[in-house]
């Protein structure tokens, strides 16, 4: 599937989680396209099955599918690897050590692979042991640049940068920006993001001069009945991104 939504020539582009196939359809509407559709692989017994369901999802948004580890669980990074290499999404959620293994299986470099990186409490450090070893062994720190080096040495196209908690590490965030921007990297901004704090993060990573900022919206926009993404927050996020990118 190669279609192309419009967010590939976004500066800005939503991503949050699909509750079920209807709700993926009315996600992409609200969004006018300019969304990636968060489908997790946690939610499902094994890899045929997250392939089957996945593929019926990409089909009914042009293909504007994101593959989610599960609040960046690295025991789902092999699957995550599996399912990318047989479904072709448009964008891969990994932990920073699956990133060469998505990229070697998808066999292309159109798919957008992100790394997730963790704050660290300091300014210009990012934790980058988040795999399914890593993340049991003493913190792994280094510079927001070399991780940045690694991760395009491994066929990265993005830092998922979490968890943010919002706000909480804003001058920490505030030089990864930096550093994506100068270094011609995509920037994913990930965890306890809202409709209040929205605009003030997503100012920040512009003014940086980020190139393409991919912000993760998931449980403060989710109807905790239905489990379903509300398709009017969606709105208000695109009226919100369309002002600050004009």
């Amino acid at each position: 599937m190669k279609l192309k939504p419009n967010y590939y020539k976004d500066r800005v582009c939503l991503n949050v989680l699909a509750g079920s196939k209807n709700n993926a359809q009315e996600i992409y509407d609200a969004a006018q396209g300019h969304v990636l559709v968060g489908v997790l692989s946690k939610d499902y017994p094994d890899v045929d099955s997250a392939v089957a369901d996945m593929v019926r999802y990409a089909r009914l948004i042009e293909n504007a599918l994101s593959i989610g580890l599960g609040a960046g669980d690295p025991k789902q990074s092999n699957m995550v690897s599996q399912i990318a290499w047989k479904v072709q999404p448009q964008h891969v959620n990994q932990v920073f050590t699956g990133v060469g293994a998505s990229r070697a299986l998808l066999g292309q470099r159109e798919t957008v692979v992100n790394g997730l990186v963790s704050p660290t409490g300091r300014v210009g450090l990012v934790k980058i042991s988040t795999g399914p070893l890593s993340a049991q062994a003493p913190d792994g720190i280094v510079p927001v640049e070399t991780a940045i080096a690694l991760l395009k040495d491994m066929g990265g196209s993005s830092i998922k940068y979490f968890p943010m908690g919002g706000l909480k590490h804003k001058e920490e965030f505030q030089y990864v920006a930096q550093a994506c921007a100068e270094h011609d990297f995509l920037l994913e901004p990930t965890g306890g993001i809202d409709l209040e704090n929205y605009e003030a993060i997503m100012e920040i990573a512009l003014a940086a001069g980020v190139k393409q900022v991919i912000p993760h919206i998931y449980s403060s926009i989710i109807d905790s009945a239905s489990g379903n993404t509300r398709p009017q927050d969606v709105k208000t996020l695109l009226a919100m991104t369309k002002k600050l990118v004009g």
